[in-house]
Formats: structure tokens, sequence, C-alpha cells
């Protein structure tokens, strides 16, 4: 048989260039240049880069590259791992005593910052920026679905007393805890609200499309107490600062969120609260109080900007206190107890 390779030329070599995949950092930035691309909410951008970060503190812990090919499917698990057993939370917070820093994460917040990286791995895969995906085939962490904490009256009394309403930085966070209580929105779309989104004539705040986490716009009425507050915080930045945001630093700069998080952590030590106390706490707070309060969940769903109702049955099984209210008035056995507890003719006369 003729040999068919006689006399043609052989290729060793590859001639189309192979791909530099660069290091990871340089990938994230790609990805975090795409998402802005298709129009992500900036609350959202930026917990793509908080996750980000949060794993790039695991890999620094243990020496491992930055680098595509040095992160493997084995290299996320480790990294589930240490986030369940070993992160340290509130590290390097001098307030908090080494006691209180509790070790590992919720399950919530680890399938949190896995679906950053999934996303990110996804997205990278989809643009043939990568030949791998590592987060095929690595899924979440089950969770155990707790109920949900809120803050008691007395507790949120204490904890709105605690600021000292003479220093700007105090005020500013003693302005927004009654604005989250009063309109239960997020803390990423509240710390970019801008004075204009305020009407303070008909007492509404607009979170805007581009700032709300749904991409919906909607419309949340607050009480006049609340509204003054804010222009009375709106009155004090102008003296010192031309910004268009509402929520200040001490030296100008828009509120990062994660640094009113920080001194919400002191707020609550000082006020004696043993709770963990976070922004996310005061919406579910405000939210199954409106419920057992009378409030209807269409509208408490529209409020907090869910798109499914479904979403609001987390706070329907925490309002247990009106629904107890509503079987003692209404339980069958009332009628039951009564007829039982009639007089009765024992005797014929």
């Amino acid at each position: 048989m003729d040999d068919i390779r006689k006399g043609k030329p052989i290729k060793r070599t590859r001639r189309r260039k192979l791909r530099d995949l660069g290091d990871l950092d340089g990938l994230f930035q790609t990805f975090i240049t795409i998402k802005t691309a298709e129009g992500k909410a900036k609350g959202t951008l930026q917990q793509y880069r908080d996750n980000y970060k949060s794993f790039t503190t695991f890999l620094e812990e243990f020496d491992i590259p930055r680098s595509p090919t040095a992160i493997d499917r084995d290299t996320i698990r480790d990294y589930i791992n240490y986030m369940r057993n070993d992160w340290v939370q509130f590290k390097g917070n001098v307030y908090i005593s080494d006691e209180e820093k509790k070790r590992g994460l919720s399950d919530s917040t680890i399938n949190t910052r896995l679906k950053t990286l999934r996303v990110m791995y996804n997205t990278l895969e989809s643009e043939g920026l990568i030949d791998n995906n590592i987060m095929h085939r690595v899924k979440n962490v089950q969770e155990i679905e707790e109920p949900i904490i809120i803050l008691q009256p007395d507790e949120l009394q204490r904890l709105l007393k605690t600021p000292d309403k003479k220093n700007f930085a105090d005020f500013r966070d003693y302005v927004l805890m009654n604005v989250l209580l009063d309109g239960m929105m997020r803390i990423g779309e509240i710390t970019h609200v801008e004075k204009r989104d305020f009407d303070f004539k008909s007492y509404i705040l607009t979170i805007r499309s581009s700032i709300a986490k749904n991409r919906k716009t909607r419309y949340i009425p607050l009480l006049p107490t609340t509204c003054r507050l804010v222009q009375e915080l709106i009155a004090e930045n102008e003296l010192d600062f031309k910004s268009d945001y509402v929520f200040l630093t001490n030296y100008g700069a828009r509120l990062d969120r994660n640094h009113f998080r920080k001194r919400l952590v002191d707020f609550a030590a000082k006020a004696n609260v043993k709770k963990k106390v976070h922004p996310h706490l005061f919406r579910h707070t405000a939210a199954t109080m409106f419920l057992e309060n009378g409030g209807d969940s269409r509208m408490l769903q529209k409020l907090l900007g869910h798109l499914d109702l479904r979403m609001i049955q987390r706070y329907t099984h925490v309002a247990d206190k009106s629904v107890a209210k509503a079987h003692a008035k209404h339980t069958v056995m009332n009628y039951i107890i009564k007829a039982q507890a009639m007089p009765r003719k024992i005797k014929r006369s």
C-alpha cells in the first residue's frame, strides 16, 4: 500500500499562536468590563469585587498563584472548606474581642461567594477566554433554612439611642438607620441614593433602576419625620462637601456599605444588643413588623422590590405573633370550649 504521507510536508509545530490566559486579576477585570457593558447594577458589580477579594485573600494565605493554570476544582473545594471552618469573621476589628470573632461563614454567604466565581468562569468560558471552567460540577453548599432573626422594639430603641447626634458620622448613621427601617431598601441601594431621588413634598424616595438590584425603578413612601432627618443631613453635607450623594464619609466621599456594616457592629456592642446586627437585619425587621401590624403581603412585595411573591413568604412565617393572635381569636375550639362550659342540667326536677 502506498504511503499517503509520501512527499507531503509534516506539521510538527502549531502555527496558530496559543492564547495567553494572563493572570487571574486580568481575567477578573475583563469579566467586570463585560458585566458593566451588560448594564449590571453598581451594587452587583461591587458584590463581584468584594467576593473576588475574598477568594484572592484565600489564595494569598495559602501561597496559591493568581494564575488560571494554578487553580483547579480542588482549589475551589478547599476554599469552600476554608470558608466553612476557618474564615474568621470581623478579623481586624479592634472593637470586637477575639472570643466574639466567630470562625466560619453561613452557608448562604458561602453560596453567594461561589455564585460570583461561577458567573465569572461561565462568562470567561462563553467568551472563549479560558479553556477549562473549573466551576463545572462544583455544587453549592446545602443550606439549612434557618428562621429569620429580627430585632425587637426594645433592641431597636437601644440601637437608635447609641449614635452621638452631635458627631457628623454618628448622625449620618442615625439617619441611615431610620431610612433603612422606614423604607426597607437594600443597603447597596441606599448608599447610591442622590439628593435628586428625594421628593420632600410628596415624601417619596425613588430607587432608580440604575441602582436597584432588580433593575426596576420603585417608589418608596417615607414618613415626614424621616424626610426631615434626611433634609437635615443634606444641609449638613452642603456646608462642607459638594456631592450629589446623600450618605457621605467625613471626608466627602460616598459611604461604602462595608464601612457602615462595621460601624453597626460597634453600635450594637455599645447598645448591648447580642444579636448579629447587619444592614439587612433592618430590612428583615421592618418587613416582619409590617406584616405583624396588618400590612398586605403584595404591598410589601412592591416596597421591597421583589419580583416574586414567594420571596415574601420568608417573612410571613416570622410574624408568628399575629398568626397566634388570629388563631386564638378564630379557632373552632373557642366554640367547643364555650359549649362545654355551658351549665348542664343533670337531674330532672
